[in-house]
Order: structure tokens, then sequence, then C-alpha cells
């Protein structure tokens, strides 16, 4: 038992504590409003520690003090007073934690820094170091404490930061500690109720005690990433969501996990009822909030999920996360990219999950952030083929408004087909009107309908599925099976075909690289194929509004032809009975076969062409 010393004591800090003071006060923060944060945190800290004493100690001091935090704010006198019923100190500890090296963690603090700066420092409470965060706003700290132990008397611990302290005894303190600061000038707004509100809401909402503010309590909303999910009602976590996500909706899923290899986490992740970038609203902003031990570390991290999952909310908290010393920044890279690729990898197998036990759910997700989904596979190599079999798309075989999977498109094609068939545009029907799906029809061959612009770029990239090449039905690469003959055809010869396709190509110009008889035709009369391997049709569209080399290329197509059809057999025919007309509806069947294909862009000549040919009708 210690005895009082009846007169105020001066001490001098030892240097590391002044070295210390030093970081702290002019580089070691970048927001000062951080200081609320350390010393809440330190209070919870000694909250924890008293209630597990209270299970082995028989005799406590103050044992009917409720365990919580209670700040009042002064703006007359501008002051901060921050209040536990933890702990305490007895006059040798306030001593030993706040004046010298012994507890504090200060040496271990400074010779991480001087080892190799403030990358290899580790979370501040580790170090202890968080108390000292009070001189950025101080022109005065007092910490007036008394120690659990009955038989102890209380002091107050006193320093304005430039090199001494004072600690003499106090008469009539409630167990635990009572920090006072008189804030400087510039820092006033700390004694402000609204200001030091909106800091613990923002860091300290899920603390596990309760924290009163001018006797008002702030953390009403529980940390239900901590609890078993089989205690939480499904009302509950609407509440945390629409707390956390600053929302008015309902989620759409949620996914809540704990996880102790490799690292420890502790998940609670929400997908929103509606995609906002839909909307036309701006790109989402990272909005899955780190903490530590429920202390918010980071609102917004950037790094800790990939890109492509901008669209969840909610909290990742995990006690093992190595953090730079004041909390603001992640340090460790390899282990926060650990973090990303667990809960990455068990948010897909919970979306996989979703799929197969609830296909309708996942068909409702998929329609509103599909898109996503596709970024990802696209983009995120680590994760690729795993997001790959989580697309979905309308094809030939699937009703309106019912998709399919590459996995089921893969199980329903024949040994021999190497490719997955895909066509590209603005909607179901118009790819099924146009005569780029007849070829496969006739064959019995399904094809994927794409109708978003990312499509072709998600196609490009994934290139394969399963070994089996992705591959757009309407490229002039693709080659088909022959179809049986008809008994009697009725089309042009052989020789009359050739003739055909090379009058075409002389009265077409340099508008086609090639004419030829097609083996993909059934009803149409032609066809246009890109010949240009390198731009595809709508990435020449994209680079044109873009504004991009390449867009304004001369335009160059293969042109093939239908030798059965109607009109190719009149055509033929009126080459040298009506040269004239027939060069008329030469050009008239490119641009229709380029209308088909999206890839005329000036229909002014086909318009004025039209009336001439209406004019000899």
């Amino acid at each position: 038992m210690s005895t009082p010393t009846p007169t105020p004591q001066t001490y001098e800090f030892q240097a590391e504590i002044k070295q210390l003071l030093d970081i702290v006060i002019h580089s070691l923060y970048t927001e000062k409003e951080i200081f609320v944060r350390e010393l809440v945190s330190n209070a919870s800290d000694a909250l924890e520690k008293l209630r597990h004493l209270q299970l082995t100690e028989k005799e406590v001091f103050d044992d009917q003090a409720t365990l919580e935090i209670n700040l009042t704010t002064d703006d007359q006198a501008k002051t901060l007073t921050i209040q536990d019923f933890g702990l305490g100190m007895t006059r040798e500890e306030l001593i030993e934690n706040l004046g010298t090296i012994a507890h504090s963690g200060s040496k271990a603090f400074l010779k991480a820094l001087s080892e190799g700066g403030q990358k290899n420092a580790s979370l501040i409470g580790q170090f202890g170091v968080g108390f000292y965060s009070a001189f950025m706003v101080a022109k005065s700290v007092k910490v007036y404490s008394h120690s659990w132990r009955a038989g102890e008397p209380a002091h107050v611990w006193s320093s304005d930061g430039s090199g001494s302290y004072v600690v003499e005894p106090a008469e009539d303190q409630r167990r635990g500690a009572r920090i006072v600061i008189e804030l400087k000038d510039d820092c006033a707004d700390f004694s402000q109720e609204w200001k030091i509100k909106e800091i613990l809401e923002r860091y300290s909402a899920f603390v596990s005690f309760p924290i009163n503010l001018n006797g008002k309590r702030i953390n009403t909303v529980q940390a239900l990433w901590l609890r078993s999910k089989s205690e939480i009602k499904d009302e509950e976590y609407t509440e945390f969501y629409k707390f956390q996500a600053h929302a008015f909706d309902e989620p759409r899923l949620r996914l809540h996990f704990s996880a102790d290899a490799p690292l420890q986490i502790n998940a609670l992740l929400f997908v929103p009822k509606e995609n906002v970038e839909k909307f036309g609203m701006a790109r989402s902003e990272p909005a899955v909030s780190l903490y530590c031990r429920k202390v918010l570390i980071d609102a917004k991290p950037k790094d800790l999920l990939p890109e492509w999952l901008r669209f969840l909310k909610g909290v990742v908290d995990s006690a093992d996360l190595p953090l730079n010393i004041s909390r603001e920044t992640m340090q460790d890279r390899a282990l926060i990219e650990k973090l990303n690729k667990v809960i990455t990898k068990r948010f897909i197998k919970f979306l996989s999950e979703e799929a197969k036990n609830r296909p309708e759910a996942y068909h409702e997700f998929y329609g509103q952030f599909g898109v996503y989904l596709k970024e990802g596979a696209a983009l995120d190599f680590t994760h690729k083929d795993e997001l790959v079999k989580l697309l979905r798309f309308e094809s030939s075989l699937t009703e309106k408004g019912k998709t399919t999977s590459l996995t089921d498109y893969v199980s329903r094609i024949g040994a021999e087909q190497k490719e997955i068939y895909y066509l590209i545009g603005p909607n179901r029907e118009a790819i099924e009107s146009g005569p780029y799906l007849e070829a496969f029809k006739a064959r019995n061959l399904e094809v994927l309908f794409c109708y978003e612009p990312v499509d072709e770029y998600v196609m490009n990239n994934v290139r394969e599925f399963d070994s089996k090449k992705l591959t757009a039905a309407d490229h002039s690469d693709v080659k088909l099976s022959d179809l049986p003959k008809p008994p009697d055809e009725g089309g042009l010869t052989a020789d009359e075909t050739k003739g055909l396709a090379e009058w075409l190509k002389a009265t077409l110009g340099e508008r086609v690289a090639e004419v030829k008889a097609s083996d993909r035709l059934v009803d149409s009369p032609a066809l246009a194929l890109n010949a240009d391997k390198f731009m595809s049709p709508h990435l020449r569209r994209m680079m044109k509004a873009m504004n991009k080399d390449g867009g304004d290329a001369p335009l160059r197509v293969n042109l093939e032809i239908n030798p059965r059809h109607p009109l190719m057999k009149r055509l033929a025919a009126s080459r040298t009975a009506a040269p004239d007309t027939a060069a008329l509806v030469a050009a008239q069947v490119l641009d229709n076969a380029l209308i088909s294909a999206g890839l005329l862009e000036d229909p002014t000549t086909m318009v004025k062409r039209l009336y001439q040919l209406l004019e000899q009708v």
C-alpha cells in the first residue's frame, strides 16, 4: 500500500518521453481529432480489464460504479473531460505509465521508429502511447485517478507537455480515471458538444461500454459483427445496415462470417437493394469500413477489397492486422493483401451458394450488380476463374428474361464443339432479327446474347472457359460445318455465284475487302463481317465516341451473299439487263448488311439512294 504524498511533487519526463511527445504532437497524427478516439479506446481497455478483474478479486473499490465512459464538454472554460470507471492507477502507476518508459511502451515505439521508420511500427495500442495524443490540442492535461485497490488514495497527474509533470494527492475521486483537457485556443472546437458527438459517432460507435456525452448515450448500435448469427434477428441486421451505410433501403443480401486463419477476421457485409451507378450516379466509393477491436481505423479503405466489390457495404474487424503507429494508414501490404483475398474468396463462395440454392434471388441480384462481376472477371486475374462461373447471359436456347451460365452452356454442347459462341447487340430482338444467328440455329448451336457495352471487353479478356474458346459468332474467322443441301435448291450455280461476287466487288470498290458466297446464311440475302481483326464494330464505335485514334479509320468489311435468296438471283440477272439499277441495289444490299452489323455510321447517302430506287417502282 502506498502512502499519499502531502505536497505536490514535480518530475522531469525521461528523455524518451520528451522525444515521444515531440513526435506525437508535431508529426505522428494528421488529424488532431484522433486524440478523442485514442482516449476513449484507452478508457474502454481499462473497463474491460476491470470487468475481468472483478471475477477474481473479492474486494474492489467503488464496486457499484457503472462500467461506462462519460465525456463532458465546457465551451466556456474550453475544456473536455473524459472519465471511465475502470482499473484506475496508484501514484506509482501514474508515474510509471505516464512519465517513464517502464510501462508506456515508449522505448519499444522509439526503437521501432529508429530501426525502420514508421513503416515498422505496429498497432498503437500495443505500445500504449495513445494517451500522449491529447497534447496535440492541450494547454494542459490533468489525470485524476483512483486505483481499484480499496486501500489506495487518489492522485492527480498534471502536465503541459513541455518537459515536466506534477503528481499530488486528490480528494473524493471515484474508481478509474478522469482526464481533464484544457484546450489550446486554436483547438477550442473540441469543447463543443456537436464536435465531440461527431467524432464519437465516427470512430467509437461500437465500443462495448456505454459512451455518454453530457449525459446522453452516444453508442446505441451494437457491434453485430462480433455476435453469433443465431442470436441476431433480421430486424437488427437491417437497422445496423441502415446505420452503418447511411441507407434508407433494406439490404438485398448479407454475409456474416468469422475466420481465425490466416487472420482473425469478423466481417458483416451487405449488398444494397439497388445499384446506384446504374442510375447514372457517380462511381461508388469503397464503403466497407475497417475496424480493429471495434475501433474505426478507416471508414473507406481503398485496398481492403478489390475495385469490383465497391458496391458492398459493411464492416471488417481484424484484431491481428498490423497498422501504422497512428492507426491512420495501413502499413503491412502483404497482410492487407491477404485480408483482401480472404474476404473476396469468401464473398465469391457466398455468391456461388446463392446462385445454386436461391437461383431466383441470384437472378435479381445479377440484374443489378452483374456488371461488377463482369468487371472482376475481366480484370481480377486472382479470382477470374471463379467469377466467370458466376456470369449469366440469355441465349438462343433460353426464354426471354431467363439466363444461363457458361457451365450450363458447356454441359449442353457436343465433345466436337471447341468454341462458346456469343453475339453482341442492343437487345434480344435485334440479335434474333439479324442475319448472324441463322447459321447457328440451322446447326442447332447455342449462342449467348450480350447486351451490355462491357460484354465485348469481358469476352476478349476472359478468352476461354473450360478449355472452350469464347468466339464472337459474327467474326469472319468462324468456321461452321456444312449443311445438307436441299434436293431442289433453286439458287445460283457456282459459276453464277462467282460472277456475281466478282461484279459486287468491282461495283462496291474499296468499301468491301472481299465478297463471297456464305455458308452461314439461311433466310437473309447478305451479311457484313468486320474485316479488321484488331477492332470490332463495338470497339470502333467506342473509340470514335471517345475521339481515340483508329475510330475514324476507313471501314472495310467482308460481304457474304446467299446464292439461294431471290434478291441475289434477281441481282445476278439485272446486273447486265439494268446495270444502273443493279448498282444501286448492290450498294443498298451492303448498307442493309452494315445496319445489321451496327457498322453504318452515316445513313445520309443510303436514304438518298432509297428514294432513287423508289422512283423506279
